[in-house]
């Protein structure tokens, strides 16, 4: 983006202003769409706030750190990926879930996978999907339970994660995922990313994500919507619970047939009713907790 200095005005200018408002950094009054020094002042301000080196221009890092501060809990949905998301609705969200005994350790408003671990036992917890995905339900049922977090302090303590996927399997298994329609190669790169957020040594990558044509000792994993005519061990999607196990029986058979190949066949592209993309998050999740859960 353009550096955006004292002297300039237009819609840039005000959106800065209206965010240093929200942050309490100037009044309505001083939004006028036109970078003065009062405005200049505000930005320095923010910067001696939040720990950046004290600059009276908005650049990149700058704007970043002000989209950052002034997200709010159910301004977005949050989930764990690569790059994190970070911001002040996931600071929110790490406060509320440690508040209420999910959450141990630092909250440093990044979505890793601590946070994520946290929010699946809470949607657990509350029989929502536990997904790791805080949307419209998440951000309901923790709206419902603000007089037991708004204002209190979560835990300290360091706990190990519980789930599958934080394991060294990730790590210790070399597998290549790929789908061959945009909604699986979707659900594929989705899942390889998942992994490499949870640890970044992760040996479980999608096809589009190699640097070199896969050897005869990784097995690869086809996403796909349709079932497919030839003797590959086939997983149907289904029953979520039973997954993990029938992903067992997969790749033991996969191992004796060769090629080291399986194929998971998902219902479609929707799951309860969400949207692609949130159907592609919801489906590579559960998909690479069960893989992992089977390794």
């Amino acid at each position: 983006m353009k550096t955006i200095t004292k002297g300039d005005a237009g819609v840039a200018v005000e959106d800065v202003q209206q965010r240093l408002a929200l942050l309490g950094y100037l009044t309505e009054e001083q939004v006028n769409a036109t970078f003065d020094e009062t405005t200049a002042e505000a930005v320095l301000a923010f910067c001696r706030d939040s720990d950046i080196a004290p600059t009276d221009e908005v650049d990149a890092k700058i704007w970043a750190a002000l989209v950052d501060a002034t997200f709010h809990l159910g301004d977005r949905t949050l989930y764990l990926r690569m790059p994190y998301l970070h911001g002040h609705d996931v600071l929110e969200l790490q406060n509320a879930l440690g508040a209420l005994g999910f959450f141990y350790g630092d909250e440093d408003g990044i979505f890793g996978a601590h946070t994520e671990d946290a929010l699946r036992k809470f949607q657990m917890n509350l029989g929502l999907p536990s997904d790791g995905i805080a949307g419209a339900y998440t951000f309901s049922a923790l709206h419902n339970l603000e007089h037991s977090w708004v204002g209190k302090g979560g835990m300290t303590s360091n706990l190990p994660l519980g789930f599958a996927r934080a394991a060294d399997v990730l790590e210790e298994n070399a597998l290549c995922l790929f789908g061959t329609d945009p909604f699986t190669r979707s659900v594929a790169s989705r899942m390889s990313n998942l992994a490499l957020a949870t640890n970044p040594a992760s040996k479980i990558v999608s096809a589009e994500a190699l640097s070199v044509t896969p050897d005869e000792n990784m097995l690869l994993v086809h996403v796909a919507l349709e079932p497919g005519n030839n003797s590959t061990p086939t997983v149907w999607y289904e029953d979520e619970a039973t997954l993990p196990v029938r992903m067992t029986s997969a790749l033991k058979m996969a191992q004796v047939t060769k090629p080291l190949r399986i194929r998971v066949v998902l219902p479609g592209t929707s799951w309860i009713d969400a949207g692609e993309d949130r159907s592609a998050q919801h489906f590579a999740i559960t998909l690479l907790d069960a893989l992992c859960s089977a390794l």
